[in-house]
């Protein structure tokens, strides 16, 4: 079993569902052309994710491997109606914005593929926070990508926020850039693409430069170990 701490760095880094499985791309990129957008799809996912590994793992030795798949399906659509449901009761405004994605979750292949190859071998605890490390991972994926498109494409940040948290956030909009003309490219489909691509590239890059220091770290401690083998060989 998986400790907190490598399920956390699967999640977040590793195994990240937006830069390297590269799972639930339509939500990722449908959505993500505003931050206040991409923050209500993050925490509608991440609590299905959450919400639907939890429910899994309690069920997983009841039920038995013909039935093992619809019961999930059911289990993650139980979840997304009541989310859909609450947006609709507390944040109308958004969830219209947001209209088919909502319901998209059930078919999120992030939700149905971490309930099939982990809350279903795993306890509740270690599923829980699988899926709330697997859906803030891909949360902030969409956050990256709806405030780099919301910044290129109108000069600002954090516009229409109170459609979330209400009038306290009516005054939140952050603009960077005044008299800026704006670029059409990067709130259309084609910017969702070109701004994931320049993130899985850096992601890539980051990687690379880790696995270049640790190779460089290597060979310091390789003689001594040569050292250790010769030394063992005179003595025998």
């Amino acid at each position: 079993m998986a400790s907190y701490r490598e399920i956390a760095i699967n999640g977040l880094w590793k195994n990240n569902p937006g830069l390297v499985q590269l799972l639930g791309l339509c939500p990722l990129l449908g959505v993500s052309n505003s931050v206040v957008n991409a923050l209500g799809m993050a925490i509608a996912t991440a609590l299905v994710l959450a919400c639907s590994n939890a429910a899994v793992a309690l069920i997983r030795r009841q039920v038995t491997d013909a039935v093992r798949l619809p019961a999930f399906v059911m289990i993650i659509a139980a979840l997304t109606t009541c989310i859909e449901l609450l947006m609709q009761a507390f944040t109308y405004e958004l969830y219209q914005i947001l209209g088919i994605f909502i319901p998209l979750i059930t078919t999120n292949c992030i939700i149905l593929g971490r309930a099939e190859a982990f809350a279903a071998k795993n306890s509740v605890a270690h599923a829980s926070f699988d899926g709330l490390m697997m859906g803030t991972g891909f949360g902030l994926v969409l956050l990256a990508i709806g405030a780099v498109r919301e910044l290129l494409g109108t000069g600002a940040l954090l516009a229409n926020m109170h459609l979330l948290f209400g009038p306290i956030a009516a005054n939140w909009q952050l603009v960077l850039f005044a008299d800026y003309q704006g670029f059409l490219l990067a709130i259309l489909p084609p910017g969702a693409f070109l701004v994931l691509g320049l993130l899985i590239a850096l992601k890539n890059r980051i990687d690379a430069v880790v696995a270049e220091r640790a190779k460089a770290d290597q060979p310091e401690a390789a003689p001594a170990a040569s050292r250790r083998v010769r030394v063992t060989g005179v003595i025998e």
